[in-house]
């Protein structure tokens, strides 16, 4: 078996972002483990994929395993996987809150107290959330509580996980994203979006990707909320 190579765990990869990610990875030679619900199977050995719900605890371990079976390693966790359901707070419904807390919060706990257990082994690792800027920065025409509690908890949890494994090698980081262009928006909201956006527009994928292999290859910076959201955070 071939150890020597670095290995990064991706969930949530069948998405836009995920998909990029996994291809931004493997351009730097990275193996590597994709999971997610719907994900394809992959014609590269150097993927392996792992279908399965992230909100349960099983999917981490079949991924976490696996993964260490067939490559030897974990080196990066990159947490990409998320829900995102926007609604004024008293129409939430108990069905939306256990959605967004199963993906969110339970699936990032059950990945990343795995994959650190792994990187323990080896001296030294890297773990990145995707969350929110709306966490840090709420929008009264973006009702999102559920995100805020939830991607606001990674933000926190961002933070705690890089000091506790600070003196282990192990860096902890998160990238918190304005609103990406994704399929997930239809191109006739994309002027309205990109509105809400100092710079005037929506972020790219690209932009997210290339935040994440910053923080990658960022060995002195951890515990950082890496904002990627066209100056929302600075103001408006």
């Amino acid at each position: 078996m071939d150890t020597q190579r670095k290995v990064a765990v991706i969930t949530g990869a069948s998405g836009g972002m995920g998909t990029a990610l996994v291809k931004a990875y493997r351009d730097r030679d990275y193996r590597v483990v994709a999971t997610a619900r719907s994900v394809q199977p992959a014609r590269d050995a150097n993927i392996l994929v792992v279908p399965g719900d992230i909100a349960d605890h099983k999917t981490a371990e079949t991924a976490i395993s696996e993964g260490v079976e067939q490559f030897g390693r974990i080196d990066t966790l990159v947490n990409a996987a998320g829900i995102f359901i926007a609604k004024p707070f008293t129409q939430y419904t108990e069905a939306d809150y256990a959605a967004m807390l199963g993906v969110n919060i339970a699936g990032f706990f059950h990945m990343t107290q795995l994959a650190v257990a792994e990187m323990e082994k080896r001296g030294g690792g890297h773990v990145v959330q995707i969350t929110t800027t709306l966490a840090d920065y709420a929008n009264s025409k973006v009702p999102s509580v559920l995100a805020s509690l939830t991607k606001g908890g990674l933000n926190a949890a961002t933070k705690s996980l890089a000091i506790e494994y600070a003196g282990r090698g192990i860096r902890v980081n998160a990238v918190s994203p304005g609103i990406i262009k994704t399929p997930m928006h239809p191109a006739k909201t994309h002027a309205a979006l990109g509105s809400m956006h100092p710079v005037g527009h929506m972020g790219e994928i690209s932009d997210i990707v290339d935040a994440v292999l910053y923080l990658e290859s960022a060995s002195f910076v951890t515990g950082e909320i890496l904002h990627v959201d066209g100056g929302q955070s600075a103001g408006h």
